[in-house]
């Protein structure tokens, strides 16, 4: 079974020739270098594929990637494994990496398979081009994620970093989210900043609790927070943020804005 695009011709253009060409356009060339993981931004390319391209286009993509999005549609388990054959965009079809889900399965019980968290989800799906623009011969795991509580995302991150080391090979894990939504700018800013430097610091609890104690609706601070559990398990030292954009310097509108950020952690 592969799972079908669910947001192409939407987020981002359906034909391959024109999206090769705008993925050229939003990462810039040159020399990359290793990080263990990322946050890049999920909306619409017009909006924020600037930003997630910044941030591709600096990193090296490996053949095998983990991609943590959080459940926006409220379908499927609350951590949910993509049990696909692959995942097709116009670019064609992205394997799923049987090996590698199969350990981080056995090695985060909390995780089970489920296609319906999956299948309508756009925060994993958007990511792919850029992954595979940069590796056409790469791999996924596909994880999507509604759990609420620091230890149960502490505990699947610790489980993916298990599953890493064990399967041996170099790994990038993606976390899709976007910053907070829909305040001003100014505010928006404001609010992130501290989030931000909480990730910066690669103190995953730290986010998830300034998340909730200052109302910062950053979408997938559950995503980020399982890339920081495991990235540091798996030896990172460091993170920077790349770039920070919102959605009113695109569209004028800086009264009601989705904001944007691309990060790197190494």
């Amino acid at each position: 079974m592969v799972r079908q695009p669910s947001v192409a011709g939407k987020f981002y253009t359906h034909d391959p020739e024109k999206l090769r060409a705008e993925l050229s356009a939003m990462m810039p060339q040159g020399e990359t270098s290793r990080v263990i993981g990322i946050i890049a931004p999920h909306a619409g390319y017009i909006y924020s594929g600037k930003t997630a391209g910044r941030v591709y286009g600096l990193i090296r993509v490996p053949d095998t990637v983990v991609v943590l999005c959080p459940n926006h549609t409220g379908l499927g388990a609350p951590a949910a494994l993509s049990p696909s054959e692959g995942w097709l965009t116009p670019l064609g079809v992205v394997p799923v990496n049987n090996q590698l889900s199969e350990l981080i399965l056995h090695h985060s019980p909390g995780l089970r398979p489920d296609a319906s968290a999956h299948q309508f989800e756009h925060a994993i799906e958007v990511q792919l081009p850029f992954l595979q623009y940069k590796n056409p011969w790469v791999s996924i795991v596909a994880i999507c994620l509604a759990l609420p509580d620091y230890p149960a995302l502490a505990a699947i991150g610790q489980g993916i970093a298990r599953a890493i080391s064990e399967y041996g090979e170099e790994v990038l894990i993606v976390a899709s989210s976007d910053m907070n939504h829909y305040e001003s700018a100014a505010v928006a800013r404001q609010k992130d900043e501290q989030a931000l430097e909480r990730v910066t610091a690669l103190d995953p609890e730290g986010l998830i609790k300034v998340c909730r104690a200052k109302g910062i609706t950053m979408c997938g601070a559950v995503a980020a927070t399982v890339m920081l559990v495991a990235a540091k398990a798996l030896g990172a030292t460091a993170g920077r943020t790349i770039e920070y954009t919102h959605s009113g310097e695109v569209n004028g509108d800086s009264e009601r804005v989705v904001a944007y950020a691309a990060v790197a952690v190494s």
